[in-house]
């Protein structure tokens, strides 16, 4: 038996380490460790402040994310002062929301998890016609085609298709030979190039997708723009309690929302589609194709067991989570849980998430067991309203304080809580969202599904077809939770059209409202009141807890989706997400852990939202300067 231990994680966003126990003979991992390992103090921060300003602190939480978190504390502070935001902000936040998730998704694949699967090295060897012809031949196979809820499309041709020349790749290649050849890899460095799953994939494939990797990086760009337009700018755009700040105008060609600055988000909606459909979708399905036919179906962990969603995108207004009223019209009705969906639509259970759930601390709860963090009463789990936030830091099991060589698995050994559905641990996600959309329509407890729904299913099942197997054979495993992830990508790009849609119609009728600021004032407020604010975040079900008294942020709590995911063990619920997938996950070499980096990066892991780093007093800890002209 053998320990590895890969710390950091890198290609992620925050601190991440992790451990594994691994058979070298059979491969087999016997037990691993997943530890955030960076302080959350976002909670601290906020505490005592005006709750209005709750949203502007909570984004901060992460420049990945960069919106989700302002939205999960907008719905918190709206549910407790009982505010109804105007049509326009919910469609401006659902497009908002909807362009975060296909960038994060296009982002997460081409620049930080790719390179799990293709080889910039493993391209060198293709040949730059052979693979323009690949090119063709992937795009006619593995573009599914799904029909947008937009009959008129303002876009008069698709404008954005991946290049298929043979002096195009050969260029590409060019480009790659003379970074291997200087010895310095850069972006492409410090990664174990010489794994033999590389060898899955033809040559060809390799040069397609890196080609497309640097595609990536300026499309991203342009995909974001709704976000400038209506949010001011990216990362972190702008809102305001009640509904948005920018305000529409059809003739002032200065205000923030114009007849302009419209056709630029409608030209970063068509983008996003074509992108999505054209490049990212093709790229996953072909490559998720050749791995699976290879055998490469582990990596599912606790996907396979049990799984939770909130739900999303309310079609209209509604007043308030905790009341009912947030679920009672959703687009997404992914709220539930599902188990034992690896057995089979026959064979899973579902169970519902009720709003009456949210405020009963036996249904979610957080544990602090295995965390660096101390709670009143030992061996209790806590509902968020009532969440602490006191660290207790003990340091590893061998090592230092300082220096760590390993984690203490039978102590303390994360800077992340552990939540908890009804005592037990389930996962979040794109993957969790597909199973509970297609479990309830399976099993008829969706009767009328909306447009949304039926994509789903159609989704699954085109990718089932395509590779010949059910989808509780393909969807929780690694290959699956990336396929999803891009499935979900092209959902999104249609719902922001969808919503955009929704939004030029109700100008056309005359609405220009986009805030409702009738409670504006603390003076209307209660004394005291509670709220939450749910979001289904591109890496999965997001909640932010906020308790207001006089005025002020009296607690504040934010169970994140890498919380839930990268989450420490727990003696009665078991092992969180990432550590059961990686128990799940063969590794054929131990001292090159590709295999885990790649099961790891199929959650898209966020650790930043999950912890944040402040000394006592709140100051900076420090600087790391990478730009020697800065």
């Amino acid at each position: 038996m053998k320990r590895i231990v890969v710390d950091p994680i890198n290609r992620i966003e925050g601190h991440l380490r992790v451990e594994i126990k691994v058979d070298e003979a059979t491969g087999k991992v016997e037990d691993a460790l997943s530890s955030g390992t960076a302080w959350r103090g976002i909670e601290l921060i906020v505490k005592g402040r005006d709750p209005r300003d709750a949203w502007l602190f909570a984004q901060r939480i992460c420049g990945v994310c960069t919106t989700v978190h302002a939205l999960g504390a907008l719905r918190a502070v709206e549910d407790a002062l009982n505010i109804e935001i105007p049509n326009n902000a919910n469609y401006i936040r659902n497009i908002i929301a909807a362009t975060q998730t296909v960038h994060d998704h296009l982002v997460h694949f081409y620049h930080l998890h790719a390179l799990d699967w293709v080889s910039p090295v493993a391209a060198l060897k293709a040949d730059p016609a052979a693979t323009a012809a690949l090119q063709n031949t992937v795009l006619e196979k593995y573009r599914l085609d799904m029909p947008g809820p937009v009959a008129y499309n303002t876009d008069a041709y698709p404008k954005d298709f991946p290049k298929a020349t043979t002096l195009y790749f050969k260029e590409v290649q060019n480009k790659i030979q003379k970074i291997v050849d200087s010895g310095q890899l850069g972006i492409f460095a410090a990664h174990y190039w010489d794994h033999p799953d590389y060898a899955v994939l033809p040559a060809e494939v390799h040069l397609m997708a890196v080609a497309h990797y640097l595609n990536m990086l300026d499309k991203q760009r342009e995909i974001v723009m709704p976000h400038v337009v209506f949010g001011g700018k990216n990362p972190h755009p702008h809102y305001i309690v009640g509904g948005m700040p920018c305000a529409i105008s059809m003739n002032d060609m200065n205000a923030p929302v114009n007849s302009e600055r419209l056709a630029i988000v409608d030209n970063a909606v068509n983008l996003a589609i074509n992108v999505v459909n054209y490049f990212y979708l093709p790229d996953i399905l072909a490559i998720g194709d050749l791995y699976v036919k290879a055998g490469y179906v582990d990596g599912g962990g606790l996907a396979k067991e049990r799984v939770i969603g909130f739900g999303e995108f309310p079609e209209g207004k509604y007043r308030g989570t905790t009341s009912g009223d947030y679920h009672k019209n959703l687009l997404l009705r992914s709220n539930g849980v599902v188990e034992n969906f690896a057995q089979g639509i026959a064979q899973a259970v579902f169970y519902p998430f009720e709003p009456s759930d949210l405020t009963d601390p036996g249904v979610l709860a957080e544990g602090v067991e295995h965390s660096w963090y101390t709670y009143p009463e030992a061996g209790k789990d806590l509902h968020p309203w009532s969440g602490v936030t006191s660290p207790q830091y003990t340091g590893p099991k061998e090592g230092t304080k300082t220096e760590w060589k390993y984690l203490d698995e039978g102590g303390k050994y994360s800077w992340l809580k552990t939540p908890k559905w009804k005592g037990k641990m389930a996962e979040v996600g794109p993957l969790a969202r597909y199973i509970i959309i297609y479990t309830k329509i399976k099993k008829g407890i969706i009767t009328e599904p909306t447009w949304a729904e039926k994509m789903i299913v159609d989704q699954i099942e085109a990718v089932s077809k395509l590779i010949n197997l059910p989808p509780e054979k393909w969807l929780p495993t690694t290959v699956g939770r990336t396929a999803a992830r891009a499935l979900d990508a092209q959902l999104n790009a249609y719902i922001n059209k969808y919503f955009f849609d929704k939004l030029i119609n109700n100008i056309k009728a005359g609405d220009t409202t986009v805030a409702n600021t009738d409670k504006w004032d603390p003076s209307t407020w209660p004394a005291e009141s509670k709220g939450v604010g749910l979001h289904e975040a591109p890496r999965g079900a997001l909640s932010h807890w906020v308790v207001i008294k006089n005025g002020k942020i009296e607690n504040y709590q934010a169970v994140v989706p890498s919380t839930w995911n990268a989450c420490p063990r727990d003696s009665n619920a078991g092992y969180g997400a990432y550590e059961a997938s990686m128990i799940d996950t063969h590794v054929k070499v131990a001292e090159n852990p590709l295999e885990i980096l790649r099961v790891i990066h199929s959650f898209d892991p966020c650790l930043a939202c999950a912890t944040h780093l402040y000394n006592n007093e709140g100051k900076e800890i420090a600087v790391v300067r990478t730009d020697p002209y800065l």
